[in-house]
């Protein structure tokens, strides 16, 4: 096996987990291996002349046009003070029931999510406004913290999520099937999150009390704020996932609508001051150039690390795990799950990602799904502690006072949400195979005649059952995941035939049926 693959790869996280910037980590690491590898003939430097075309390829990307758009769309709501009114106009329609104030919060971190897909800007934004209206208002501290932590996740899944775009991006699948699929597991954790509360509120009312009368706007007031504060942000981000859904807007094409809807709103609402606009243009240019730049990083990375065949050693590696398509899901995430302490997600999309989907197209998996897995996989790892980037947010935002194992205490009922889902959305990413239980009859030889159900199953192995009830086991040969065609043996007492038989039988896949070519060996 070559190790020059294996080898930059560790080299590169080396680099990365020593502090190195991650962009010039994946570059520097990459023209060193390069350099190394031409000396012992393992490289040929030509492959570098391809360097230019690709970066020039990722600059004028139209997809990844998107992430600048989404990003303005969401500071420009931050600077010009409407995500904090939107935050407060749900707190109080929701504050008049026990846990209503919690509910409010993940509702508005739902809505966030919409409008920003960045969880750094939505994390900052709630803790900074609602955490001190729920410690006031007599909330658990470690409700409060583990709420606002859970909620300001909720960017990583709920459209238009960048983390979305990117992996669309890197994976080579359309971002408006990224954003169908992605809806319904970030509203079943929207109403998980909110459930939890619920029910926690209910038995034990001391932990999210409702709010005080004085602090409940009703009537004419209230469907004042609504129409004022809770209405033109809905209506926006309803136009702009609404044009994606229905196909008259790419994302790209979207994301520029909603940024100047943004600006529109912000004007109408008379707080787009050219401060707030400066200071968005200025988050937005500085999170573009890292992406732009972590992207170069990464192709010259994939492009010598693919000369150095390390692909080839990360496919026989992923494809060889026991238990097919689950055993590698189940590695991955693990993998994904740890390096999501430590690293950002951007820079596990260019890494990572790209090794990864070869392997998962070689077992069948379908890659739209995959990228739903990563999503709430890289969601559950900013919530889980020591490390999650989500705790680190808050914990900036959160006064001194309040100790960080509150912090930790509250999200674990959170995160145990999360791997419910988890668990969910990667059962559903498994390929069903084409394998299982059809009516077969024998042709040829001496079994010939003889009828039967063939259960082929996951992991290979094989039960014929028989007219008469016999059942005989035996294994099918290549791996049926993987293959398409196969041969099935069995042994055992034939009650027909009054005898020990050996059988071997070829299937293949043709016009959307198995086709059988029998060749039998039976004896006594």
């Amino acid at each position: 096996m070559n190790l020059w693959g294996p080898a930059m790869f560790i080299g590169v996280l080396v680099m990365i987990f020593s502090g190195y910037p991650v962009a010039f980590a994946l570059a520097g690491t990459a023209l060193i291996f390069a350099g190394l590898a031409s000396i012992f003939g393992q490289f040929d430097l030509v492959l570098l002349y391809a360097l230019p075309e690709r970066t020039f390829g990722t600059m004028s990307n139209q997809v990844l046009l998107a992430v600048p758009f989404f990003i303005f769309m969401g500071t420009v709501l931050e600077k010009s003070k409407l995500a904090e009114q939107l935050l407060e106009t749900i707190g109080v329609l929701f504050g008049r029931f026990r846990g209503g104030l919690a509910v409010g919060v993940i509702f508005v971190g739902a809505l966030l999510a919409a409008a920003t897909g960045v969880v750094g800007a939505s994390v900052t934004a709630m803790g900074l406004i609602s955490l001190p209206v729920m410690l006031r208002n007599g909330y658990d501290e470690k409700l409060s913290l583990g709420v606002i932590s859970a909620a300001g996740t909720l960017g990583q899944i709920i459209p238009p999520s960048i983390v979305l775009i990117v992996l669309g991006d890197q994976m080579g699948v359309s971002v408006g099937d990224l954003f169908r699929t992605a809806l319904v597991p970030g509203l079943i954790l929207t109403g998980g999150y909110a459930a939890y509360v619920a029910i926690l509120a209910f038995f034990n009312k001391e932990v999210a009390p409702a709010l005080p009368e004085h602090m409940r706007s009703t009537g004419m007031e209230l469907a004042k704020q609504v129409v004022l504060s809770l209405l033109p942000p809905l209506i926006l981000i309803v136009v702009v996932l609404g044009s994606i859904f229905a196909g008259i807007a790419t994302p790209t094409e979207a994301g520029a609508l909603g940024a100047v809807g943004a600006m529109l709103l912000a004007m109408a609402n008379r707080s787009l001051t050219m401060s707030a606009l400066r200071s968005a243009m200025e988050d937005t240019s500085r999170l573009t150039i890292m992406v732009v730049f972590l992207l170069i990083g990464s192709t010259t990375f994939a492009l010598v690390f693919r000369g150095l065949e390390g692909d080839l050693w990360i496919e026989s590696a992923l494809t060889g795990i026991p238990g097919g398509a689950l055993g590698f899901l189940i590695v991955v995430n693990l993998v994904v799950f740890v390096l999501g302490f430590f690293i950002d997600f951007f820079e596990i999309a260019f890494i990572i990602v790209p090794l990864i989907v070869p392997p998962a197209v070689f077992l069948g998996v379908d890659l739209v799904w995959l990228g739903i897995v990563f999503a709430v996989n890289i969601q559950t790892s900013f919530l889980t502690p020591p490390f999650g980037f989500s705790l680190f947010y808050l914990r900036g935002v959160t006064p001194p006072e309040i100790p960080t194992i509150s912090m930790y205490k509250g999200v674990v009922p959170f995160i145990a949400i999360q791997l419910v889902v988890l668990a969910g959305v990667i059962w559903v990413t498994v390929p069903e195979s084409r394998f299982g239980t059809f009516e077969h009859c024998f042709t040829s030889g001496p079994n010939a005649g003889t009828c039967g159900s063939l259960e082929i199953n996951q992991d290979g192995s094989v039960v014929y059952f028989t007219e008469t009830g016999t059942s005989l086991e035996g294994t099918m040969s290549p791996d049926p995941i993987t293959e398409g065609s196969f041969s099935v043996s069995l042994s055992g007492f034939s009650v027909e035939l009054e005898r020990v038989f050996q059988m071997t039988e070829s299937f293949s896949w043709k016009d959307g049926g198995w086709v059988s070519s029998v060749s039998t060996l039976s004896r006594r």
